[in-house]
């Protein structure tokens, strides 16, 4: 199985306090329950791409966490992994390490980068029935005011119609999956999983 996830960052005490403020009473406790989240679903063959800031840490304290994460991981590089910069660093913990990519998820094409893409590659497919082929998957802006812009814009875009490749008059595809760990309680999710996991976000926000 695949799975997603994005800014994990792990080691980084000042977003557990602040920024994102996710409650816990050390960044060790932080640290710990991710592991074991992670661990909770992800299996020894299983795939996780990781969307992007990874870890704060060094990368000694990287690799140890590294070592307690189940699973054959694949990053997308994050503006706050600089773990990666260092000399030291052993690439072969990670099966590839990107900062773009795009893949095909049981017959739908995934565009993976840290940062939201706005006009994404291959936007505009669907499937026979109608239904978006095609899902930009990123991280970076976390819960925060950027993820309300973000969704006024997807809301904006679908509005629009555009003249399809058939000859009809369709509404533009707009599909934007944030895969901030924080939704996702820290559980990496396969791509249908964020998708409806994502759909009830958005509904629960215009609620």
């Amino acid at each position: 199985m695949r799975y997603y996830i994005a800014d994990t960052h792990f080691f980084h005490r000042a977003l557990n306090t602040k920024m994102d403020k996710r409650g816990f009473e050390t960044v060790e406790e932080m640290n710990e329950y991710m592991i074991q989240q992670w661990n909770s679903r992800i299996r020894k063959n299983d795939e996780v791409i990781i969307l992007g800031d990874f870890s704060w840490g060094s990368w000694q304290e990287t690799k140890e966490v590294l070592d307690c994460l189940q699973g054959k991981k694949f990053l997308i590089r994050g503006n706050h992994d600089r773990f990666i910069d260092d000399k030291n660093f052993d690439a072969s913990y990670f099966k590839w390490i990107k900062d773009y990519e795009e893949l095909n998820d049981n017959r739908r094409k995934v565009i993976l980068s840290h940062y939201p893409i706005a006009c994404y590659n291959g936007q505009y497919r669907k499937d026979e029935n109608g239904n978006a082929k095609t899902y930009m998957l990123h991280g970076h802006i976390h819960k925060t005011h950027d993820q309300q812009y973000l969704d006024f814009f997807q809301d904006y875009v679908r509005k629009q119609e555009h003249l399809s490749i058939s000859g009809n008059i369709e509404h533009v595809p707009c599909q934007f999956i944030n895969c901030f760990c924080m939704y996702s309680d820290y559980i990496p999710l396969t791509l249908d999983e964020w998708i409806c996991l994502d759909e009830k976000r958005r509904n629960d926000v215009k609620r």
